[in-house]
């Protein structure tokens, strides 16, 4: 496995399984409906996912791939980012409880992510990084799929514990260990990424 993408794992990991939008929404889901109900909005949301970070990164590739000093800007910018939101997660308090929502169709999940900040920041920041040195195409399909298996991987496992791991997130002592260890994750990548 290259560098490149054992970086890349090390840099989705704590993105994808900490929470945010995505998680808490999956993981209510999980604890009120069970895994099986909430698949539909799941593959709506992954399908949307891989479509919409693949049509980024296609544009993204272009647009760095035309000069090498904007490619180490961006290389700098997505480092700085990812140090500042690890240093908001090791900041982070517990998760607040949150009203379950209707029953979720597949078109709910795509609408999620279309409305999901996190997930925006995550692409720019991964694909500012990550497409630094391969801008093409075959690059791109490779990190857009990584990208979206860890992110429903991430889900479905907040789903399937939906209500345990919501109580660990809303219980400060837990939630500062689990959000401390995601922020040191993220911290090492960031200076990895600026470091390069």
């Amino acid at each position: 496995m290259p560098p490149d993408t054992i970086a890349l794992i090390l840099f989705l990991l704590p993105l994808a399984w900490s929470p945010g939008p995505g998680n808490i929404f999956f993981a209510t889901l999980g604890a009120r409906d069970g895994l099986a109900a909430s698949w539909p909005a799941s593959a709506g949301y992954h399908l949307a996912t891989w479509i919409i970070t693949l049509a980024l990164g296609l544009g993204f590739g272009q647009l760095v791939g035309t000069t090498e000093r904007m490619a180490q800007g961006m290389a700098l910018v997505g480092g700085a980012y990812v140090l500042w939101m690890a240093w908001r997660l090791w900041r982070a308090g517990a998760v607040a409880q949150h009203q379950h929502p209707r029953h979720a169709t597949a078109r709910d999940g795509a609408v999620l992510l279309l409305l999901n900040p996190k997930a925006y920041a995550i692409i720019a920041a991964m694909f500012a990084q990550f497409l630094a040195e391969d801008c093409s195409a075959g690059s791109v399909l490779w990190i857009t799929t990584l990208f979206t298996l860890n992110n429903l991987a991430a889900f479905t496992v907040w789903t399937w514990a939906g209500a345990g791991l919501l109580r660990l997130w809303q219980d400060r002592l837990s939630a500062q260990r689990l959000n401390r260890g995601a922020s040191l994750m993220l911290a090492g990548v960031a200076l990895w990424m600026i470091s390069r």
